[in-house]
């Protein structure tokens, strides 16, 4: 799950990166909206955390962007602005939530959890494919019913190959869902992620392998 952090606030970005990369997030930051809306074209996020007040504007104006090009991210509004009238004209413009500054950290991934649940997306939260099956909203990987741990990467891989069951995933499209753009990432990462993902795969008795397509990408296909 890739998550965009819309914060000027460097101390609490900081903060706010570092507890979403321990539940298993891949974190972008944006200090303001020129910033987000040139990531936003970049890559694709399961969600975003705006703050409204920023250098270059008020945060509503790249919420309703969103929404009239018609994008359904989720958006949680993170900010110190409590004026009643205000959290309700941010939420019919667009917003998914709203939570008032200062606020628990263990508050704000309890509301991304609940947004990303919501069976409102477009996108399933519950990914199967034959034995193997990813709770997205939880990171949790079953195979054959047995819970499974895996790092981080090795679930982002995984959540995209499952999204595309049997088809050819170019690699360009799984670094993009699996490294944030301040990540830094030698020229065998993804190989190395791809490859403890398909032993895993292998040595749990999954009925679906992940093959390399030499020059074109992955794909999970189920065994013959």
């Amino acid at each position: 799950m890739r998550v965009l952090v819309v914060e000027d606030n460097r101390k609490l970005a900081a903060l706010l990166t570092n507890r979403l990369s321990e539940h298993g997030y891949a974190v972008d930051v944006a200090d303001d909206i020129d910033a987000a809306s040139a990531m936003l074209r970049l890559a694709a996020y399961d969600l975003i955390v705006l703050d409204l007040t920023l250098p270059d504007g008020d945060g509503r104006a790249l919420l309703r962007s969103l929404r009239r090009r018609g994008e359904g991210v989720p958006v949680l509004v993170a900010t110190a602005r409590n004026d009643l009238l205000q959290r309700v004209d941010t939420l019919d413009e667009g917003a998914d939530d709203y939570l008032i500054k200062p606020f628990s950290p263990e508050e704000l991934l309890a509301r991304v959890r609940a947004l990303l649940r919501r069976p409102r997306l477009a996108l399933d939260t519950v990914l199967t494919y034959g034995n193997v099956t990813l709770d997205t909203a939880r990171m949790a990987v079953t195979i054959n019913g047995t819970p499974v741990e895996m790092p981080r990467r090795e679930v982002s891989v995984l959540t995209v190959l499952l999204r595309r069951q049997g088809q050819l995933v170019p690699r360009q499209t799984l670094e993009g869902a699996v490294f944030s753009l301040n990540d830094e990432v030698t020229p065998n990462a993804l190989e190395a992620a791809v490859s403890r993902l398909r032993r895993r795969l292998d040595q749990q008795g999954a009925s679906v392998a992940l093959t390399a397509m030499r020059g074109l990408g992955y794909i999970l296909a189920e065994r013959a």
